[in-house]
């Protein structure tokens, strides 16, 4: 439990969550680059492009993509933590923090779904 009485500690621990999202959805984003430009060089090149390349394309990507949505529970998870570890004076009156929990999981879904959409249509 924190000994600070300070609301700033609930804020610091907002924006860690935040910083977080942003990475996972980085991460989200490079997957999704790593696999569209394997289909990108399988169309414009098919000639020089093996069902080993491509592959190799798909499966990297949807790896980044699944490390965002992993990334996003799991500080998800420990931002809870913290939150629960807060006594009420820390927590300004009337301040929500589901915002960025509800965010972070409904990234983590839609990461999920993205991982799976991209393994369907391989």
């Amino acid at each position: 439990m924190s000994e600070l009485n300070d609301p700033r500690v609930f804020f610091a621990a907002e924006r860690t969550l935040l910083a977080w999202n942003r990475t996972s959805l980085a991460l989200m984003a490079f997957g999704f680059v790593i696999e569209r430009s394997g289909l990108l060089v399988a169309l414009l090149l098919p000639q020089h492009t093996t069902t080993l390349q491509r592959g190799m394309s798909l499966w990297v990507g949807i790896a980044f993509v699944l490390l965002g949505a992993g990334t996003a529970v799991y500080s998800t998870v420990q931002y809870r933590k913290v939150i629960l570890s807060l006594k009420p004076v820390e927590i300004p009156d009337g301040y929500r923090s589901d915002p960025g929990i509800i965010t972070n999981m409904i990234v983590a879904l839609l990461g999920v779904l993205l991982a799976g959409y991209f393994f369907l249509n391989a």
